[in-house]
């Protein structure tokens, strides 16, 4: 198997175990009475103790040197507190009000934050191509809003905040830890990261009664720390060593299309026209952002295309 076939198989790999990750949150919410921040403060507890055990052997030298600097330290924290327990808690939210496939395409409006962010801190108007996907966004946030239809909403207001606060929340995910993945391997970030916030939302783990489940939605947790969360961020990493960040970008788009297949085909959820519609507008976006058109137009003697 050679580097680039590899590399497409982890991305793939990594990308698909989240969106089984969404699809058993969703039915964990809808036929149990667990608690979305005692559910994310296990996730991230647990999956940040193993992934930093983890790093622990393979990096030791990185986390010393990450966790003895004070200015890596706040950075480190930021992230955190900011980016990784933001974007889980947000998420999980929008599942709990809406279903896996809605959440999860939503999410992917983040490239939209990015892009006012970037143009905003850098006081220069966004890009041709950049205005083009915000307008191809918000038409799919439309469709999935309203159905299509101005008289009517698909997605309850709570449903919908919390949908467009993930997408903000995993733009900050983005942005935060750029610094520290500069100059540390991104598994020593991620499970810091993880072990922190676990560690902030462990509270809940005590004064939120443990809810009552079964053996097989204890499986669906288990499944939710490790391969949701351990192994989904590894392979998905992983990737990015054989091939470019705008593939894995294209393939991350394999998350909502198995959430989706789950979410229908398990779980009873139902989409409409307007929905399927607007969930492929929002995932073009993605495409948009990830396919370098500077580096086209060049080949293609298209030197005005930016």
């Amino acid at each position: 198997m050679n580097k680039q076939s590899k590399g497409i198989l982890l991305a793939v790999g990594g990308a698909s175990l989240w969106g089984i990750s969404g699809a058993a949150a969703q039915y964990l919410f809808s036929t149990t009475s667990i608690s979305n921040t005692w559910l994310v403060a296990l996730r991230l507890l647990a999956a940040g103790l193993l992934l930093t055990f983890w790093s622990a052997i393979k990096f030791p030298g990185e986390i010393r040197q990450l966790v003895t600097r004070k200015v890596n330290r706040r950075l480190l924290l930021l992230f955190a507190v900011l980016g990784m327990a933001n974007s889980q808690l947000s998420y999980f939210l929008a599942i709990k009000y809406s279903n896996a496939p809605t959440a999860t395409v939503i999410q992917y409006l983040q490239p939209v934050f990015i892009i006012l962010w970037l143009a905003l801190s850098k006081h220069q108007w966004p890009r041709r191509i950049d205005c083009f996907s915000i307008a191809i966004a918000l038409l799919g946030t439309f469709f999935l809003a309203t159905g299509g239809r101005l008289d009517q909403l698909s997605l309850t207001p709570v449903a919908l905040f919390w949908g467009i606060w993930c997408a903000a929340a995993a733009a900050l995910y983005t942005l935060l830890p750029r610094t520290l993945l500069q100059q540390f391997d991104a598994l020593v970030v991620c499970g810091l990261a993880m072990l922190i916030s676990g560690a902030l939302l462990s509270p809940a783990l005590v004064s939120i009664p443990m809810p009552r489940l079964t053996p097989w939605d204890w499986l669906l947790v288990a499944y939710i720390v490790i391969g949701g969360t351990m192994f989904s961020y590894t392979l998905f990493l992983q990737s990015i060593r054989y091939i470019s960040p705008a593939a894995t970008g294209i393939l991350s788009a394999f998350e909502p299309l198995v959430a989706t297949v789950l979410a229908v085909g398990l779980l009873g959820t139902q989409l409409t026209w307007a929905a399927i519609s607007g969930s492929l507008l929002i995932l073009f976006t993605t495409v948009l952002q990830a396919v370098p058109f500077r580096q086209v137009a060049r080949l293609l003697h298209f030197p005005h295309l930016k």
